[in-house]
């Protein structure tokens, strides 16, 4: 079995210090960084864009997971792929033709995701998995950080760990919203690969501790 990868999200960091906030990544061994990338339309707040993502990937060699909750997502691609992104996830529900936009990204370099809400089926994304790296499994309402993880959306863990082994496809499936030191097994057994940790990763006394204790 593959080692489960943490994402720790600077969405739930002081915004005033993030290059402490990745800092703090780094040091935990967790070795992804998820960056909330929002525009006050698809979902009602605003984060930052393409130029914080530049900024501080000169400060860490971590993994970008980049995760555009933003309409017309296509038009931000280039931006943060030469921002240096290293995963670029859109929503389904953002966008008419995600399958053109999932090439776009790949023919970047970079990994290709695809995100649902927890109001929207996994059978939605049935055409186009062979197409993604990245599966993620929004469990909360996306928008804000801090919210409580909607157990039934790990459902659609399960459904999507079915699919792949029938297609035998390799894509990961992560989850993000509400994942702590207390649900996140829950979410293992489920299936997923990756987890996406936010207001229980910078609130946690001893970060390296916790990211153990989440991969294990």
């Amino acid at each position: 079995m593959n080692k489960i990868i943490v994402s720790p999200s600077i969405l739930s960091a002081d915004f005033a210090d993030f290059g402490g906030a990745v800092s703090q990544i780094d040091s935990s061994g967790a070795g992804w960084i998820h960056l909330d990338i929002m525009d006050g339309s698809f979902v009602p707040n605003l984060t930052f864009g393409p130029q914080l993502v530049r900024a501080l990937r000169s400060r860490t060699k971590a993994v970008f997971d980049v995760h555009l909750m933003v309409i017309h997502p296509g038009t931000f691609i280039r931006d943060f792929a030469d921002a240096g992104a290293d995963i670029i996830t859109l929503h389904y529900e953002a966008e008419m033709n995600p399958r053109r936009f999932l090439s776009e990204i790949r023919n970047f370099g970079l990994k290709a995701g695809i995100s649902i809400a927890p109001s929207t089926p996994s059978s939605v994304l049935d055409e186009i998995l062979p197409y993604t790296d990245l599966v993620l499994i929004m469990t909360v309402n996306p928008g804000y950080g801090g919210q409580e993880l909607l157990p039934d959306c790990l459902i659609k863990v399960e459904e999507l760990v079915k699919k792949r082994a029938q297609a035998g496809l390799n894509f990961k499936i992560s989850v993000d919203g509400g994942i702590n030191e207390h649900n996140a097994e829950k979410a293992k057994q489920a299936g997923a690969d990756i987890l996406v940790i936010g207001s229980a990763f910078f609130a946690h006394q001893d970060k390296s501790s916790l990211i153990r204790q989440l991969q294990g």
